[in-house]
């Protein structure tokens, strides 16, 4: 009897199984905008020094943060330390930079500038406020041992990001 239960088992006809993914998508938008709101430019002071200082001839690059949601946020900004283009260089490249807070829309944002860390080339600001952020950051390149840099273009690029909490 069970052999028999078996066969028809066996020869019973099977329905198959099927199966579907169903996705689920969603868009979201970042509520943190990085600007440029101004383009840094390279003085020389010195045929061997390269600098964003006002002092030295040069203009600081400013980025602007607005950001919508308090507290989600971390403003990262890193100084060059190379060029991105420039002529053949045959020595080495001494690199300085640092980065600060320009100017807030808001005066609670003050404590940005006291809160930072620095670590490298890098800073990071937590914004903990909703409001736009303007940040400045000095460079400055430096070549050999007293080394005059070539005549041309002279790239370096300060990177600037938002990282969510």
């Amino acid at each position: 009897m069970k052999k028999l239960l078996m066969v028809c088992v066996l020869l019973a006809p099977h329905t198959p199984a099927y199966a579907e993914d169903t996705n689920i998508s969603g868009s979201v938008q970042t509520r943190c905008l990085i600007t440029t709101d101004t383009n840094g430019v390279f003085g020389n002071p010195l045929p061997s020094k390269l600098s964003t200082l006002a002092a030295d001839g040069g203009v600081a690059p400013v980025v602007r943060y607005d950001v919508t949601l308090a507290d989600a946020y971390l403003a990262k900004i890193t100084t060059p330390t190379t060029f991105s283009s420039s002529p053949t260089l045959t020595d080495s490249v001494t690199w300085t930079g640092s980065t600060a807070v320009s100017k807030t829309s808001d005066a609670g944002m003050s404590v940005y500038e006291t809160a930072k860390v620095t670590y490298g080339s890098t800073t990071q600001f937590d914004l903990t406020i909703a409001g736009s952020t303007w940040f400045s950051s000095e460079a400055a390149a430096v070549y050999g041992v007293s080394k005059s840099f070539s005549g041309g273009n002279y790239t370096a690029i300060v990177l600037a990001e938002c990282i969510a909490k």
